[in-house]
């Protein structure tokens, strides 16, 4: 275990190395000494059955079996050495048929039982006719012996029997010989090895940018811990399309169970609407696009990831659109309610200016005259808003409209014909109000622009039929025909200042979502109408949808 510690100290190459090394040595070892082995046995039983045919052949011999019924040993001694000479065997055995010797290597051994030698009785061959292959210790050492019976001239009677020998010393030679080229083998393995291990890892450390596995671990980690300490939601695919990376602020923002496990999945499984594939088979990226995703309105960038010029994957990262809208606008509205609010309070400094004088002079009943101006019409306001609507959300929205228009210097009125009761219940009504709200500023920005101060911006409200409509009509410059379709598109504004081009075209992305339309038209002598139409009935589409979830209402410029 500590040895195996101890390896982390080293680096990739030299590790791998090793490993390597210790696994190539100990594979070819152990299949050497099996194949040795095998050899060995396979030698064993290749010489034994060699020898046993070299015996077969030589108990057929016409002469041998005359030399042998007539135990003429000076005809078979001399015939053993050659026979033995030219079959390459060790020694040539003969004997009678009591297994007495008839001729031996060692003349004094001839004439006593061979028994002697090894203890076998031969009985196989001389009994039962048989031959066969034994390994015995005999008086020249280990030997492999073919023993074969001689029978007579008719083949009726086993007068004898024949033992030819090999010594288990060739055996061992030749085992030697291939022990030699396994070592060998071992060794040019062991050399192949690490030149491969080598190069592998030169090909390993660049595919992981030249980093220890530690290192990748660590900064596996971190990477995890930084995608859940991020607020945006990121989702990233591999080459098939399944999902590799899905942090807990991706599920927030999209309201999904968190107790499911979406690493894995196919993203046409989890977020069929997302648009990944389709940067995965481009491979071109998207910035900061606009989508509805899982019932939300997001802003949403989408990365394609690459390797050697191919693409791998595609990483996502998105926040709630009405997040970012939120921030931006917050930032370009501070200048412009501070100056909004520096002339409300020298217009009110004014006022108050003129009733300390008129009570100083003792004009008490013009002062309480100027006081109830300034509260009549906001009472009149707030009358006719609860005879046009019962919803609370769309007159609390109105009547704040109508005090940002008097801190303007204008003034928002409301058709006396209007009327907006009939307000479906699943219509969301922060999107409602969103549209209104940028519809209202837009118009009183472009009324204060081109009028000045004292204009007027007019509101309609009608629930007649099957829409909803919602008519506002400013005293502006009026817009261009040419710009008419372009005023809904994101960064377009035909205002110098920064920070606009934003609200149109949040209200026309809720007005399609909510499956309306809206129209620009002008004037006459000048200025424009905007008309919003919103169904009364919603789509199927839109109740499948949770409405609810869209963005949440802002106020300030529109365009």
């Amino acid at each position: 275990m500590t040895q195996l510690l101890s390896l982390r100290h080293l680096q990739l190459k030299t590790r791998m190395v090793l490993i390597l090394g210790v696994i190539a040595v100990s594979q070819t070892g152990i299949l050497g000494q099996f194949a040795i082995r095998y050899l060995d046995t396979v030698l064993e039983e290749q010489i034994g059955h060699q020898a046993m045919r070299v015996a077969q052949a030589i108990a057929a011999s016409p002469t041998l079996i005359d030399a042998v019924e007539t135990r003429n040993t000076d005809i078979l001694q001399p015939l053993s050495y050659k026979i033995a000479k030219s079959a390459e065997a060790k020694f040539v055995v003969i004997g009678d048929r009591d297994g007495i010797r008839l001729a031996h290597p060692f003349p004094e051994r001839i004439g006593k039982p061979m028994s002697d030698d090894d203890g076998d009785t031969n009985a196989p061959a001389l009994i039962g006719g048989i031959p066969y292959v034994s390994k015995a210790l005999g008086s020249i050492g280990w030997s492999v012996r073919g023993k074969a019976p001689i029978f007579n001239h008719t083949g009726t009677q086993i007068i004898g029997v024949v033992s030819v020998g090999y010594l288990l010393d060739t055996v061992e030679q030749l085992v030697s010989n291939h022990r030699l080229s396994m070592m060998l083998a071992i060794a040019a393995a062991f050399a192949f090895s690490v030149f491969t291990a080598i190069w592998f890892a030169r090909h390993f450390k660049k595919a992981i940018f030249d980093l220890e596995p530690e290192q990748i671990g660590q900064m596996f980690e971190e990477r995890n811990a930084t995608l859940e300490a991020v607020r945006e939601g990121i989702v990233a695919i591999n080459q098939k399309g399944m999902i590799t990376t899905f942090n807990h602020a991706a599920i927030r923002t999209l309201e999904l169970p968190e107790n499911e496990q979406y690493i894995g999945k196919h993203i046409m499984e989890v977020l069929p609407d997302t648009g990944m594939l389709h940067v995965l088979r481009s491979g071109q990226p998207q910035f900061d696009q606009e989508i509805w995703l899982h019932n939300h309105l997001l802003i949403a960038s989408r990365i394609p990831l690459r390797q050697d010029d191919k693409t791998t994957g595609v990483v996502t990262s998105f926040r709630l659109k009405n997040e970012v809208d939120l921030v931006s606008r917050k930032l370009t509205r501070i200048k412009q309610y501070a100056d909004s609010l520096r002339s409300q309070a020298h217009e009110y400094n004014n006022k108050l200016h003129t009733i300390a004088g008129l009570i100083q002079i003792d004009a008490k009943d013009e002062a309480l005259a100027v006081i109830g101006q300034e509260t009549s019409s906001h009472q009149a306001f707030i009358q006719q808003l609860m005879s046009v609507t019962s919803d609370s959300v769309l007159a609390g929205c109105l009547l704040g409209k109508y005090n940002r228009a008097k801190e303007l210097g204008l003034t928002l009125h409301i058709e006396q014909e209007s009327q907006m009761s009939a307000l479906p219940d699943a219509l969301p009504r922060e999107q409602l109000v969103s549209i209104l709200g940028n519809l209202i500023d837009n118009a009183l920005e472009a009324t204060l622009a081109h009028y000045g101060r004292g204009g007027s911006v007019t509101l309609s409200l009608s629930d007649y039929g099957k829409e909803l409509i919602f008519e506002i009509e400013d005293q502006g410059p009026g817009v261009a025909e040419s710009d008419r379709e372009r005023i809904f598109t994101r960064g377009f504004s035909t205002k110098s200042q920064p920070g606009h081009g934003i609200g149109l075209d949040l209200v026309k992305s809720l007005t399609d979502h909510l499956g309306g339309m809206i129209t620009v038209e002008p004037i006459s002598p000048y200025g424009s109408r905007f008309t919003l139409y919103l169904p009364k009935e919603l789509s199927e589409l839109l109740r499948g949808k949770d409405l609810n979830a869209g963005p949440i209402p802002f106020s300030g410029p529109a365009n």
